[in-house]
């Protein structure tokens, strides 16, 4: 492979902080950004609690024409988006020459413009003239890629992928290997969601995947605790800014970590639940190794998807120790422990965290394991505290609905890379 990867942005929007640092400096100390929800008025719900972003602001990043008619979804996009160009260097004036017919945007969705389309539904009963006349664009996942190539003038590939809560490894795969085939040589890729509006909750609630922990929200996601009781929501967006590294030296670009590559699998079993053997994330984990070629015993730390559901937890804990279990150097953690699940943005904010961890040399706590699962072995997990750590190669993890299982690979840029 003569054209290799590399991250040289990251933006997103957060409950526990709108850039890099201060999301990260927020994972090191072990701080929670579940809550109550105040959106609107959940008392009659048997969950009440999320992963609510309380401070957003769009200004200086969305033009208000649109910012007042936009999804949230499409906000953190955007904004997300443009932090993550801004972070990589490239500015809107012209500083920075691209050939913007190699430059593309692919940032996905789970769930789309929920609350446009909630209220196109609600405009229709009064009648059809009353409904957003911008209601079906903002509605559809592809539209905030398609909004921020708009504002970036890149016209090279754009899309969007919906793979449930895998939907960033998607993107972010696919903006690989765009790249890696020569069709691009930067592209901005992750995942926004924001479906914790009312028939959001209310839909997960139904499909009874959520935390009642009502009365304690911070301690309500506990990945492979024996007393978790669900996932709790989140919402947000993450990006990544993906370079060649020939490109990206020219332009004297500060690199932040290498992408290796990944896989996608499907476990062909359940709309929600995962296999029971874990059979697809292991198929994932290895494929990932395989394709990227990395060997199984470089890899020393997983970001896991580890949501704090009943079964994904461990079935995931026992694919990744199949896989890596045989390297006692290997630590993994759950950034959704204090954050929730941030379904389709998930995998891009915990790629940030990964890429954090790799810049930074300190790998975030797990929070809330206080009883952990008899078959998972503490020795593995960062636990309450954080840890000073040299991350040789990283794996992020995220599963979704549907049986989607995405496996992405990031290393420490070094100029010289082995490939043996």
């Amino acid at each position: 492979r003569d054209r290799r990867v590399v991250i040289t942005g990251m933006g997103l929007v957060s409950s526990l902080g709108n850039d890099p640092d201060t999301f990260y400096d927020n994972l090191l100390e072990g701080n929670s950004g579940i809550s109550e929800i105040q959106n609107f008025d959940c008392q009659e719900f048997p969950t009440r609690i999320a992963g609510e972003i309380k401070d957003f602001s769009a200004d200086g990043w969305v033009a208000p024409k649109f910012s007042r008619r936009m999804d949230k979804f499409m906000l953190y996009l955007l904004t997300a988006g443009k932090k993550a160009v801004a972070n990589a260097g490239i500015a809107g004036d012209g500083s920075v020459e691209l050939d913007k017919s190699k430059c593309g945007v692919l940032m996905g969705s789970a769930m789309g413009g929920m609350q446009v389309f909630n209220d196109a539904i609600e405009a229709l009963r009064v009648s059809y003239r009353k409904m957003n006349p911008f209601c079906v664009p903002f509605a559809t996942t592809n539209m905030g890629s398609a909004m921020l190539a708009m504002d970036l003038g890149w016209m090279g590939p754009n899309y969007a992928i919906s793979t449930a809560c895998a939907t960033s490894n998607s993107c972010i795969l696919s903006a690989a290997n765009h790249i890696i085939r020569g069709e691009a040589d930067v592209m901005v890729s992750g995942g926004s969601d924001a479906a914790i509006i009312p028939i959001g909750l209310g839909g997960f609630v139904a499909c009874r995947a959520l935390s009642q922990r009502n009365d304690d929200p911070s301690k309500a996601s506990r990945p492979w605790d024996r007393d978790r009781d669900g996932f709790v929501l989140g919402e947000g967006a993450g990006a990544l800014v993906l370079e060649e590294l020939e490109h990206a030296k020219r332009r004297g670009a500060e690199i932040y970590a290498e992408f290796l590559g990944g896989s996608l699998t499907c476990d062909a079993y359940h709309v929600t639940a995962a296999h029971p053997e874990g059979t697809g994330m292991l198929l994932c984990i290895e494929k990932a190794l395989d394709q990227s070629g990395v060997r199984r015993d470089d890899v020393n730390y997983v970001n896991a998807h580890a949501a704090s559901t009943r079964s994904g937890d461990v079935q995931e804990y026992k694919a990744i120790m199949q896989s890596l279990g045989d390297n006692t150097e290997l630590r993994v953690n759950s950034t959704k422990s204090m954050m929730g699940h941030l379904l389709g943005a998930a995998g891009a904010v915990d790629a940030i965290a990964t890429i954090q961890a790799i810049k930074t040399g300190w790998l975030h706590p797990t929070i809330n394991i206080e009883n952990p699962e008899k078959d998972v072995n503490m020795d593995y997990i960062v636990g309450s505290q954080k840890q000073r750590f040299d991350v040789k190669v990283a794996l992020s993890n995220s599963f979704g609905f549907g049986g989607h299982n995405s496996s992405i690979l990031f290393a420490p840029y070094q100029d010289e890379r082995s490939d043996n």
